[in-house]
């Protein structure tokens, strides 16, 4: 931190801390916020599974703080919020989600406390939610960050021009911050690693990471892979995570026998990844995939759907392999194909997606870039 910035407190407000993208991420935050001039402080409005990211942040030094509000038109709480927000009297709100946003800005807008959002989603429409009162849900959440957020922080410019669209927010409000990610720590080789998991030695290894549900494109992974087994005998894929649709994923991968792997949650990404050879992401929309960043930091090359904001971290031809959507398991089988025959090729993309990663995507950079958001907050604020 330069001698002339003083440290900054920042309250982030979170829905929950279950599983999830955004969620997981805070621990990355906490970790690069001293460097950054930011005494950062957590709190979420509901526990959810446990809050099974709340170790991670622990773990880098953070005790999340729970505040404990009911439905988001309970008027209790709004107070709730409210209340946590004087006891922590920061220089900055910064909430993640819908009902941080809506309970969060409002609070903070009566306590005078500059306040700034993170959009997490590339959609382009109300889709997400359907139905009349869907639609009108969105609405007034729209309306809420647009009079209470001083800034609203998209994390692509994908979700940006999403938002933009979807809004209609003036430009000058919305800025992209992408995210970033601590440098992972690996605890165990790639031997050790892939004889845990039941796969040769030898074996190339292609693995999805994604939470099983509809729309990751679990079916392409495998139909792609099935696809290629003539060729390529020694490929295997290795599925990680956990959702709704595992029934469904599993009886996807089946066919595959012993080139599937479904290795369900794990705490240890960083070592699954290590341990793979090529990183498959067919999904049909992302904002902004943390686990592409995991990838890079890991060195694999990735082959993934040219959606969201996916673009912005893969360099189509460099750092891996862009397919047009909608995904399709033949053209990602053609894509795969060259990685599967080429450690060279793999090597050589895999070093740049390194690179890549360190210049532009590390926890470090996205926490410095955070903290010019927050300053520009603060400009004029008064209690």
């Amino acid at each position: 931190m330069p001698s002339e910035q003083r440290a900054l407190r920042v309250h982030t407000l979170i829905d929950s801390l279950t599983w999830g993208g955004a969620e997981s991420l805070l621990a990355d935050l906490a970790a690069a916020a001293p460097a950054a001039g930011i005494d950062l402080s957590v709190g979420y409005l509901q526990d959810i599974d446990g809050s099974p990211s709340a170790r991670r942040l622990r773990a880098a030094g953070v005790e999340p703080m729970l505040v404990g509000t009911g439905r988001l038109t309970d008027p209790r709480s709004l107070s709730a919020v409210g209340a946590h927000l004087r006891a922590q009297a920061p220089d900055v709100l910064h909430t993640h989600l819908d009902s941080a946003d809506v309970l969060g800005g409002l609070a903070a807008r009566r306590l005078g406390i500059p306040s700034v959002c993170t959009v997490h989603l590339a959609a382009t429409a109300v889709s997400a939610r359907p139905g009349a009162g869907g639609a009108a849900k969105a609405r007034v959440i729209e309306a809420v960050r647009r009079r209470t957020a001083r800034t609203v922080v998209a994390v692509s410019d994908a979700a940006r021009a999403a938002y933009l669209a979807r809004t209609g927010a003036a430009p000058e409000h919305v800025v992209t911050v992408r995210n970033g990610i601590a440098a992972p720590h690996t605890r165990r080789g790639a031997p050790e690693v892939r004889a845990q998991l039941g796969i040769a030695p030898d074996a190339v290894v292609v693995a999805m990471v994604s939470v099983l549900r509809a729309g990751k494109g679990h079916e392409v992974a495998a139909g792609a892979l099935a696809r290629l087994a003539a060729r390529h005998p020694s490929a295997v894929l290795l599925l990680v995570g956990d959702g709704p649709s595992r029934a469904d994923v599993e009886a996807l991968a089946a066919p595959l026998g012993d080139r599937a792997v479904l290795a369900g949650h794990r705490d240890d990404v960083p070592d699954l990844l290590a341990a793979a050879d090529v990183l498959i992401h067919p999904t049909r929309m992302d904002a902004f995939p943390t686990v592409l960043l995991e990838a890079a930091a890991a060195g694999l090359p990735v082959v993934a759907t040219r959606v969201g904001g996916v673009p912005e971290i893969v360099d189509d031809g460099v750092t891996g392999t862009l397919v047009a959507p909608p995904p399709d398991a033949e053209a990602f089988a053609v894509a795969l194909e060259p990685f599967l025959a080429d450690a060279a090729a793999r090597a050589r993309a895999g070093a740049a997606a390194r690179a890549r990663f360190a210049a532009e995507f590390s926890a470090d950079r996205w926490a410095a870039r955070l903290r010019a958001v927050y300053d520009a907050a603060c400009v004029g604020a008064s209690r």
